[in-house]
This record gives structure tokens, C-alpha cells and sequence, in this order.
């Protein structure tokens, strides 16, 4: 009985794990990793066992090391390492790729104490970081199989003046264009999100201020908005980085905030900034001011 802890009430018992949750994020995955192997070859899925097994080996390390529990069955450092390696190029140098996992898992999730703990979502502030230290090869697109395209150019870099001809919108929507592994498959990462509403590890809050400030303003702007929508990581980047549970707002006013928010700021980059992408900048500083946001 001295062991016992009694905190004050509410007390609430939910059946979902840290595990089960990211089990079904992973589940919601499946199809993207599917179509990244099927439009960018077997090195796609290269680069994503090489992400998971650096990131779940990074924690296992680290906590080994700090004499910490290891969490690893926990799946969550397995999530973090697939949604990266979705966010980079097929063509990504791998040194590079265990780079960014390692950067994710140790410097952004467990130097700040673990999951539950980071101030940032661990994958996007990684891809950040890739960005900024490797930013050839993290903006050089290999041309997708199954396509008649000259040019790797994004349809981003196309919209923002680069040389080269639009993907059709079914293109777009399938995902036969350039990008990163898991951005390109509109249908696969519905399907996930989807999934993950249906199985209420997400609400529909978050996707839909993010998407649908995206697509009005754009419309405002005069910006073809249905390939601003359909382009870039907007979709991955809003239904499983925008709903991270540590690093976004927990009710249903707060996560609409937090949706429109990066919508706006991904607009004002993609029309008005010097990079034609701006899903992932847009969520990391909505994560640094999701304290600040009323609930």
C-alpha cells in the first residue's frame, strides 16, 4: 500500500496503448509505402527499412546508455523513422537518411526526455534540418515509373516558374510525379487518414483547417488551387504530422486553429517565399505556438 499513487479526478480508462495508436499509424502507412515502391522502385523501400532501423535503434541505444526503460516496442520511434523517410528523395544518399533518424530519435525526442516530452514533431524538425544541411540532395526528384515525364522537377517547383510541364490532375491525385516517397499519392494517403479517423486515433479537425485553408486561399490568390492541394507534402504533412498528440492541441477548437494556421503559413511560403514548399515549416512553428493556442 506505500507504493500506492492516488491523484485527483477525473480518472478515465481507455483500452488504446502508445503501441496499439502507433500501430494503426503504421497500418495507415501501408499504402503509401506501396506506392512509393511501385513509382520510385525498390530503393524506396530501402530507404524506409534503413529510417526505421536507425531510429528504433538510435532509442534502444540511447536509453540502454541512460539506463532509462527501452520503449521501442512502444512503436513509436518505428513511426518516427517511416513518416521521415517518406518526407525525403528516393535518390537520398543513405548516410544521410540514418542522419536524419538519428537527429530525430536523439536530438528532437529523447534529448528533451522522451515521447510525450518533444517540443516539435521529431520527423518534420529532422526534414528541416535535412533541408538546410543537404538541401541538393534533398531537392533533387528522381522521375517517377509508369510516366512519359522529361523533367523531376515537382509540380511546386512547376507552379513557382521552373521549366517543365504539369502532371494531369489524375496524375496528381495517383501520384506519377516527382516528389518525396510518400508525398506523391493522394489516394494512398487518404486511404491512411481515412483509416486513422475511422479508427479515432486522429479527428477530422486538423486535416480539415489545414487542407481547406490551403485549397480557399490559393483559390483567393488565383494559384490553380486543386494542384496546390494535391502537390507537396500537404496531405501526408496534415493527416499524420499536424495530428501529432504531443505537439498539437487537444481539443477540437484548438486542433482547428492549429490546422488553419499551417495552412496559412504554408500558403504565404509557397506564394510569397523563395522555397515552393512550406508544409514543413508551416508545422514547426505551429508546434513551437501550440502552447499559446486558446483551447
Amino acid at each position: 500500500m506505500n507504493n500506492m499513487i492516488v491523484s485527483v479526478n477525473p480518472h478515465i480508462y481507455a483500452k488504446d496503448t502508445t503501441q496499439t495508436i502507433m500501430r494503426d499509424v503504421l497500418i495507415a502507412l501501408f499504402p503509401a509505402v506501396i506506392a512509393s515502391i511501385v513509382f520510385f522502385g525498390v530503393r524506396a523501400l530501402l530507404v524506409e527499412v534503413v529510417c526505421v532501423a536507425v531510429a528504433m535503434g538510435c532509442e534502444w541505444a540511447f536509453e540502454k546508455i541512460t539506463k532509462k526503460p527501452v520503449t521501442i516496442l512502444d512503436l513509436s520511434a518505428a513511426v518516427t523513422g517511416l513518416i521521415l523517410a517518406l518526407n525525403l528523395p528516393v535518390d537520398i544518399p543513405i548516410w544521410q537518411a540514418m542522419f536524419g533518424s538519428f537527429v530525430a530519435i536523439i536530438v528532437v525526442k529523447q534529448f528533451f526526455g522522451g515521447i510525450g516530452q518533444n517540443f516539435a514533431n521529431p520527423a518534420i524538425t529532422a526534414r528541416v534540418i535535412m533541408l538546410v544541411a543537404f538541401s541538393g540532395a534533398m531537392t533533387t526528384w528522381a522521375v517517377p515509373a509508369f510516366t512519359d515525364a522529361t523533367t523531376a522537377a515537382t509540380p511546386l517547383a512547376i507552379l513557382s516558374g521552373t521549366e517543365g510541364t504539369l502532371p494531369t490532375l489524375a496524375q496528381m491525385f495517383l501520384g506519377a510525379r516527382g516528389g518525396s516517397l510518400g508525398e506523391t499519392s493522394c489516394l494512398a494517403l487518404l486511404l491512411g487518414g481515412a483509416y486513422l479517423i475511422y479508427r479515432r486515433v486522429i479527428t477530422w479537425h486538423t486535416p480539415a483547417a489545414f487542407i481547406g485553408t490551403v485549397l480557399v486561399l490559393t483559390a483567393l490568390l488565383g494559384r490553380q488551387p486543386l494542384y496546390q492541394v494535391m502537390a507537396g507534402g500537404l496531405f501526408i504533412g496534415a493527416f499524420f504530422m499536424a495530428t501529432d498528440y504531443t505537439t498539437s492541441p487537444p481539443t477540437p477548437k484548438g486542433k482547428l486553429i492549429f490546422g488553419l494556421g499551417c495552412g496559412l503559413i504554408t500558403v504565404l511560403i509557397r506564394v510569397w517565399g523563395n522555397y515552393p514548399e512550406g508544409v514543413s515549416f508551416s508545422i514547426l512553428l505551429m508546434n513551437i505556438l501550440n502552447p499559446y493556442i486558446c483551447d
